[in-house]
């Protein structure tokens, strides 16, 4: 694959398992006067057969999906398409998954708060080669990248250790991670002592209780299978849509 050098005419890719989040995305991206088409996958593995079977300049891709997680899909997607620009479209405000995702291979980040025109420039930017990130958190993440000898203990986890912390911070059972990550009971409890060991947890209440302390809760986690609410609308932006 090959970047564009215009951003007029895009064939973008949304990955996104949510459908009431895809269409509402859709209409702002198709509605922008730039001949743009979309196309969509519902879980990291259909994204990686669409890239498969057909060209994209762009792929925006949630971080909190079902079976393989966005940090895990950009990975995929740079050892197979490592030219494909990708923007990271998430509920996450925290530094801690801006930095993954750029360690990862992300070209540009966007929180779902976000205004549909910032949307539209995020995407105009990064398919035109470039590099997002909105400006309250592109100094933040400066700041955490500047301070490496202060970074909090969970920045040490790898991608699969810290999609399992996030889980289990949500109440989520092993049993329940084990089936949504496709992994044995076994496994997860074995991420699980390495997670607690890393963090100098004793307990599972304690581990929930370092969760919160630190930002990394969320109101819906990958695999949740929770729908935003219908009703959305276009005209306010990013915001209207969850």
């Amino acid at each position: 694959m090959t970047l564009v050098s215009t951003p007029q005419g895009l064939h973008l890719l949304l990955v996104d398992d949510h459908t009431t989040v895809r269409e509402g995305l859709k209409h702002i991206l198709t509605c922008s006067d730039a001949g743009w088409t979309v196309a969509e996958a519902s879980s990291g593995f259909g994204a990686l057969d669409a890239l498969r079977r057909a060209r994209f300049d762009l792929a925006i891709v949630d971080l909190s999906m079902p079976g393989m997680n966005g940090l895990d899909l950009i990975a995929r997607v740079r050892a197979e398409f490592a030219q494909l620009p990708l923007l990271v479209l998430t509920m996450h405000a925290e530094d801690a998954y801006a930095l993954r995702a750029f360690k990862a291979g992300a070209n540009g980040y966007l929180t779902k708060d976000s205004a549909a025109d910032e949307l539209i420039q995020a995407v105009h930017k990064v398919a035109s080669g470039g590099a997002y990130v909105s400006a309250a958190l592109a100094e933040r993440v400066v700041m955490q990248l500047n301070k490496p000898a202060d970074e909090p203990p969970h920045a040490r986890l790898t991608t699969r250790e810290f999609d399992i912390l996030q889980r289990l911070i949500a109440g989520q059972r092993a049993t329940d991670i084990a089936r949504a990550l496709h992994l044995s009971h076994k496994t997860i409890s074995t991420h699980k002592t390495r997670i607690m060991a890393k963090l100098s947890l004793d307990s599972t209440a304690a581990l929930i209780r370092y969760g919160l302390t630190h930002g990394l809760h969320a109101d819906a986690l990958p695999g949740d299978g929770a729908e935003r609410p219908a009703g959305w609308s276009t005209d306010s932006g990013l915001g209207e849509l969850f």
